[in-house]
């Protein structure tokens, strides 16, 4: 099992992708999935995920573009997924923080 702490939507030079949640939501599951790379994983792997995210509505408001940035990342792999509402995250900046677990 790898077990990969919360990634949020920025890149290795601590760069986030954008101010928008879907480019936000690429960039933090494509971190997730380089973290899993270093274990020999990949999308295929990922049991679990779990979202924070700072705004339900802007979540809900973007599904669509949501859907689309997680399947240019992840494919067509879906595993089990919560998304829980927070009143901020550590990086004031961050819209969105994805943890996962993955069995290898």
């Amino acid at each position: 099992m790898v077990f990969v702490a919360g990634m949020i939507g920025w890149d290795a030079a601590g760069e986030f992708a954008g101010d928008d949640l879907p480019a936000q939501v690429r960039q933090a599951l494509a971190n997730v999935l380089a973290v899993l790379a270093e274990a020999g994983g990949g999308p295929e792997h990922v049991a679990r995920l779990t979202w924070y995210v700072t705004d339900r509505d802007e979540y809900n408001a973007a599904q669509k573009e949501i859907g689309a940035a997680y399947r240019e990342v992840m494919g067509r792999h879906f595993p089990a997924m919560a998304v829980v509402e927070v009143s901020g995250l550590v990086e004031a900046r961050a819209k969105v923080e994805i943890e996962a677990t993955a069995v290898l």
